[in-house]
């Protein structure tokens, strides 16, 4: 929590404000600390992390009870090798780390018209268990994957940093000519149009699709082909790891070692505006009426709700309306956390699932169902006996207004028992097990993580060009900076803490630091 100090002891004016804790705004903030900025980062909530947060509920019998993640716990970046292991590097800047938990799978699909396969962290495993549902795809099956592995081995070699900075450019380019071509080849393409030069079969291209929409939420014609290649790849290389005590432990990490750097973190305290004078943002000015100076602002909170709520509009750069044109909100969740009895669970359950009924609802209002069942890799999470099913599926907010709480009460009620129904294809007899049950809508999400509409993040409004779309950190008002899942490379924990390196690098450079 927040260190003990006087108010006199904080400085005049910081080097860097961050505004949010989600985990691009404590990577940023962490890494400014390291090279011995201070920093102040800004929390509306009551602890850190974000969508990568926690909370806690008592079971039935009120004696012990559930840490439920806020969101998904399939973990990329702890891996201990390369460079693109981004969490385990963020927590090793501030000297801290976390046990963690490999998951030998890193999901078991349950997909139209009897498709039923596992990702296996082994990829030839996987391979041979994707070539066995389309023995005559294999050559393009390999041909598609390997092709991933190309993009992976550019990632794996070079430090990832700001984009933004000329110097890092040319001392990397140098470094590693060859990777950086690659990188350029691929910076335009997307995974869809890779999919397609070397498979054919409908069904295995709706696959790949799905491979692509679990992580980006679009398609993969619309997912860059850089993402895909450290997903896809990284699953097997780095591999996924359950950090112990549950993903808000890495949130909570990252600010004890902020706070043994220097800086500090303080709780409830919403930022109603970023303050600006001629054209330069300056500091910040809260829901209490107070005020922070910093010589950098760096906003974690989405693009829409940083210039659109904490920039007046009239001062909505050009830039910004012109990425709001590209790009639009992605869909929220409708959430339903589950605490269960084990029997629930057949023998040999895995941890992540994704289920799927019909290909023409995957991006559908509460069309794909994704499961993560954190128990069975960390017990400690669930009281003995029990299990943790936090179930998740797309929903947008226009489906959740104007509604009494009496009618909103009685929607999520019937929402939960269509999932639980639906959930029972999986785990036969779900309903009958059942010890705790909370739901979340598009509201809860906007209302706890400060998102416009509960998003999930920025989606293509069409096809673009790869990642040539997404914005970096720097932003068309000197002095501010976004961070997070708005900014390049996107989506996903380890993409808002490359997010977070190449923000705090930037920012760093700026101040001379």
């Amino acid at each position: 929590m927040v260190s003990v100090s006087t108010p006199s002891q904080y400085p005049a004016e910081y080097d860097a404000i961050v505004i949010g804790s989600g985990i691009g705004g404590l990577v940023t903030a962490t890494q400014l600390a390291a090279k011995g900025a201070s920093v102040l980062v800004l929390e509306r909530y009551l602890i850190p992390g974000g969508s990568a947060g926690y909370f806690e509920r008592s079971s039935q019998d009120g004696e012990s009870g559930y840490r439920f993640d806020v969101g998904a716990s399939m973990i990329f970046g702890f891996g201990k090798q390369g460079t693109t292991n981004l969490l385990t590097r963020a927590l090793d800047a501030v000297n801290m780390s976390i046990e963690t938990i490999p998951d030998p799978v890193q999901i078991h699909y349950h997909l139209p018209d009897g498709l039923e396969l596992k990702v296996h962290k082994d990829y030839e495993k996987f391979l041979q268990e994707l070539i066995g549902q389309f023995p005559h795809e294999e050559k393009g099956i390999r041909q598609f994957y390997d092709e991933c592995w190309k993009v992976f081995n550019c990632l794996n070699v070079m430090d990832l940093l700001s984009l933004e900075e000329l110097g890092y450019l040319t001392r990397v380019f140098f470094q590693h000519p060859l990777a950086c071509l690659g990188l350029v080849k691929y910076l335009p393409q997307n995974a869809g149009d890779i999919a397609r030069r070397f498979i054919k079969d409908p069904a295995l291209l709706k696959f790949i699709d799905m491979e692509c929409y679990c992580w980006s939420v679009v398609p993969a014609n619309k997912t860059p082909m850089i993402n895909a290649g450290m997903v896809f790849s990284d699953r097997h290389y780095g591999g996924i790891n359950y950090p112990k005590g549950g993903v808000g432990q890495i949130a909570q990490k990252l600010v004890e070692g902020l706070e043994n750097a220097g800086s500090r973190i303080e709780y409830k305290a919403r930022v109603t505006e970023i303050l600006l004078e001629n054209g330069r943002a300056v500091g910040v000015t809260l829901a209490s009426g107070k005020t922070y100076r910093a010589k950098r602002i760096i906003s974690n909170a989405t693009r829409w709700d940083t210039f659109e709520k904490l920039v007046p509009s009239s001062e909505m750069p050009n830039a910004e309306k012109k990425w709001q044109q590209r790009y639009q909100q992605s869909s929220s969740f409708l959430s339903l956390h589950l605490g269960v009895k084990s029997e629930a669970l057949p023998i040999g359950t895995e941890c992540h699932h994704i289920l799927l009924e019909n290909w023409n609802a995957m991006e559908a209002e509460q069309g794909t169902i994704f499961v993560s069942i954190p128990t069975l890799l960390d017990p400690s999470l669930a009281p003995d006996g029990c299990q943790i099913i936090h179930t998740f599926t797309p929903s947008w907010m226009e489906n959740w207004q104007n509604l009494s709480p009496s009618e909103y009460e009685a929607k999520k009620e019937a929402a939960a028992e269509r999932v639980i129904d639906r959930l029972e294809a999986i785990f036969p007899n779900l309903s009958q097990h059942l010890d705790y049950q909370e739901v979340g809508t598009p509201r809860t999400h906007r209302r706890f993580l400060g998102r416009d509409n509960g998003t999930y993040g920025p989606i293509p409004a069409r096809k673009l060009p790869g990642l040539l779309g997404m914005p970096f950190n720097r932003t068309a008002i000197a002095n501010l900076y976004c961070v997070g899942d708005s900014t390049f490379p996107g989506q996903g924990l380890n993409a808002v803490a490359f997010s977070g390196f190449a923000c705090a690098h930037r920012v760093a450079v700026d101040l001379g630091l």
